[in-house]
This record gives C-alpha cells, sequence and structure tokens, in this order.
C-alpha cells in the first residue's frame, strides 16, 4: 500500500510539475497555426512556444503541441492549414491569424468538428472562437499621449504601418489616429508600410524623407524603429523622436543614443510569449473550466528609466519578452 501511495505520488506530481495543470488534458493535442515568421517578434513568439510547450507535454500536461507557419502569409493558405489540422485530429487549435475575418469560415469548420479554437495577437472575429488580445488601440494612441509630453506645441509625424491586412495593425493605425484627434497639434504627414520588419521599415522610409518636412516624431507599430532610424542617419537627418517596439536592435540603438547624447523615447510592444498564454488558455478550455471568449492581457511598455535592465536581458536579435505560466493564464481568466 505505501509503495502504491509513493507510486501516485510520483504520478500526481508530474501532472501538476508545470504550474497544477488537470490530468484530464494528459492525451490532449494542441497545434499552433502561425501565418507569418518573417521578423523576430514572430521568431520570438515561437520560440517561446516551444519552450514552455516542450515542458507541459514532458510534465505529461498535454500530449502534443506541434506549431507550424504558413510559407506566404496569405489566409488561403492559413484556412487550408486549418482544415489539415481539422482532418488530423487536434483537439485545440491555437492561431496567430492573417485575417481577422478571412479565416472564419475554416475556424467554424474547426468549432463544428469539436475542436477549441483560440486565436492571439492577430485575433479571429468568429464567435466561436476565443481570443486572446492585446488593446492595441490603447498601444497606438498611448504613443501620442507620450509625444504630447515631450512636444506641447505638437508638430510634424511620420507613420509606420504593419503587415497589411492584419487586425494589429488595424488597430495600431485607429488608436494613432484618435491620439492625434485628441492631440490636434499633431499632423500625421507621411504614411509608409514597414511590415514590422527593419528592413522594409528602412526602405519605405528612406523612399519618402526627400518629400517630407521636418518632423518631430515617427509613430510606429514594432520591428520598424531602428530600421527608421537608419534611414533618416543615412538621408543626413536630423532623427526624431522615434516610438520603439522592444526589439533588441532598436534597444541597443536606443541606448547608444542615450550614451552618447541624451536621446529620449519610449518602446512598446505585445511580448512574444503571448503566445504560451494562448497555449494555457487552451489548455483550461480542453480540462473544461469556464473561460470568457474575450481576454485582455496588458503589453509590454519599457520607458527611460527602464533602459538599462530591458537591454541587459534581452538577447542578441530578439524581443523583449514576457513567457506566461499556467498560475498566469488563470489570473488572466479571472480577472474577467
Amino acid at each position: 500500500m505505501k509503495k502504491l501511495a509513493l507510486a501516485l505520488s510520483a504520478a500526481t506530481l508530474a501532472l501538476y510539475a508545470v504550474g497544477g495543470a488537470m490530468a484530464d488534458t494528459k492525451d490532449k493535442t494542441i497545434a499552433l497555426s502561425n501565418n507569418y515568421a518573417g521578423n523576430s517578434w514572430r521568431q520570438a513568439m515561437l520560440e517561446s512556444w516551444a519552450k514552455v510547450t516542450g515542458e507541459a507535454v514532458k510534465a505529461g500536461v498535454v500530449k502534443s503541441a506541434d506549431a507550424f507557419t504558413t510559407a506566404e502569409n496569405q489566409a488561403t493558405e492559413q484556412a487550408a492549414q486549418i482544415q489539415n489540422m481539422i482532418l488530423q485530429g487536434y483537439n485545440a487549435i491555437v492561431i496567430n491569424s492573417a485575417s481577422p475575418t478571412a479565416l472564419n469560415g475554416a475556424v467554424k469548420e474547426a468549432c463544428d468538428a469539436g475542436i477549441v479554437v483560440v486565436s492571439f495577437d492577430g485575433i479571429v472575429t468568429e464567435p466561436c472562437a476565443w481570443r486572446v488580445a492585446v488593446d492595441f488601440k490603447k498601444m497606438g494612441a498611448g504613443q501620442l499621449d507620450y509625444l504630447a509630453k515631450r512636444y506641447p506645441d505638437g508638430g510634424n509625424l511620420l507613420e509606420i504601418r504593419g503587415l497589411a491586412g492584419t487586425s494589429v495593425d488595424t488597430e495600431i493605425h485607429d488608436g494613432i489616429q484618435s491620439g492625434v484627434a485628441a492631440h490636434n497639434k499633431f499632423k500625421v504627414v507621411s504614411e509608409v508600410q514597414g511590415d514590422w520588419t527593419q528592413t522594409v521599415a528602412q526602405k519605405s522610409v528612406a523612399g519618402v524623407l526627400p518629400s517630407l518636412p521636418e518632423v518631430v516624431g515617427v509613430v510606429t507599430q514594432g520591428g520598424d524603429g531602428f530600421g527608421a532610424a537608419e534611414a533618416f542617419k543615412a538621408a543626413g537627418r536630423k532623427t526624431p523622436t522615434i516610438i520603439l517596439g522592444n526589439r533588441e536592435d532598436e534597444l541597443r540603438w536606443w541606448k547608444e543614443q542615450k550614451d552618447a547624447n541624451g536621446y529620449e523615447t519610449m518602446s512598446v510592444s505585445i511580448a512574444p510569449g503571448v503566445s504560451t498564454l494562448a497555449f494555457w488558455v487552451a489548455q483550461q478550455i480542453l480540462d473544461g473550466q469556464d473561460v470568457p471568449k474575450d481576454l485582455v492581457v496588458p503589453f509590454l511598455s519599457i520607458d527611460q528609466a527602464g533602459l538599462e535592465e530591458a537591454v541587459k536581458n534581452t538577447q542578441k536579435g530578439g524581443v523583449a519578452n514576457v513567457e506566461y505560466s499556467l498560475d498566469d493564464a488563470k489570473k488572466v481568466i479571472a480577472a474577467k
């Protein structure tokens, strides 16, 4: 009897090793459907997923947590990917979506097949799915709140957009527009596409700089700040206040400028580790927990005082990050 009790205790510890997960999901399979991996944020997101879900699988919390990324950022390709996941019989699909609406048909098919669908970052609007979202509109508007404190008299702004067609791009842009309306001494004099990528942003900004008046600030979406800085430098123009997006190259550049001439700005983005929160949300739903359809997580912001620590803790080529535990997920769920 004593040996049996010890054996049961060991099994229980294994099942609860990752923050108290329930044994009911040990035979469940979860898949990640990702539409794009062409920048450091998406790569860090996938790394976080692999790290945290790998530990969960090893501990017996779930049977598997496979990740798949489409070759092109196309909703049709991602919809086909999801349909393939349905055929493979996954119990849950976690989605970073190419479009808020274009995947709704495939998502509904998954729901009708009894599959739990959780979207995050790039969310879907299909009512049967869960959404783990950041208030991206607030993130955009907050950039104007910051700039208004720095420049009470306002000024011209350059806006760098993200990946066209995604909910994230639309919401941050809407937030920036609402911020400009609230602080109407500012004016967006040009808008370019940056695709959340340094090289694309640099080329796009370089293309419009010859025709731009002086700008006091560059409002961004993440992954584009360092590219913008390089474009201004190459053009021999004064560097405006560029809002950054928590990428290591941006943070390192900011520190260099701060040390050299006292340069000031702020940096803000969603943590790539939000993928791990979406994983735990899916696990909790599979476990039979009552989870609200819409969950909101805070974005990760870095100010002048927190720069040194952020640089120290962000790996080369990476993004300032937070990875989530099951307990974190339970707190987000309970907050609603």
